[in-house]
């Protein structure tokens, strides 16, 4: 079985540098390029399912990136909901929110954004829907274009890391998984 993992190409949001979980915004015009640079490179591989976040941004690059596949959308692959961190850039956020960010950095596993949610909960959709493409997709090539969160809880549990901020997943980035 492989894994393709690939995090969604760069957005406004992203490019401005904010907090984007659940907000459905679409590419900008570098990561549909990004798109198209990583349909190019997936040319090389046979894959038998693609499953995409149901954010426009990840159902976007995936369409470009798997020209003729069937994209199937998935609500668990969606971001970390960031409740009231959502839209904003860091600095208003530990001016707005210092003592939730800091308790949310120090243990996201178990601390909740406000109106958001934690990582632990994050992790359990993630880990539920994994556990379900590798079942029915054995011995095949599948991919999942999903967010920065949710492929840092797959590389995290593959690399058995406890540090989720150890683990970084630029805008299109592919991280590879054979088994």
């Amino acid at each position: 079985m492989k894994i393709i993992l690939i995090r969604h190409g760069e957005t406004q949001p992203n490019a401005q540098k904010r907090y984007v979980g659940w907000t459905d915004c679409s590419l900008n015009k570098k990561g549909r390029w990004q798109a198209e640079k990583i349909r190019q490179y997936l040319s090389k591989y046979t894959v038998s399912k693609v499953y995409a976040s149901d954010l426009k941004r990840s159902i976007e690059f995936a369409k470009i990136a798997f020209k003729d596949a069937a994209i199937e959308k998935i609500t668990d692959l969606r971001e970390i909901n960031f409740g009231v961190f959502e839209g904003r850039k860091y600095e208003e956020i530990v001016k707005k929110y210092p003592q939730h960010y800091k308790a949310w950095l120090s243990d996201p596993y178990k601390t909740a954004i406000p109106k958001g949610e934690s990582l632990s909960r994050l992790a359990k959709r993630v880990r539920r829907s994994l556990k379900k493409f590798a079942s029915d997709n054995r011995n095949k090539t599948f991919a999942i274009v999903s967010h920065a969160g949710p492929l840092k809880i797959v590389l995290g549990d593959i690399m058995q890391s406890k540090d989720f901020w150890d683990i970084s997943v630029d805008n299109a980035s592919i991280s590879i998984i054979e088994k």
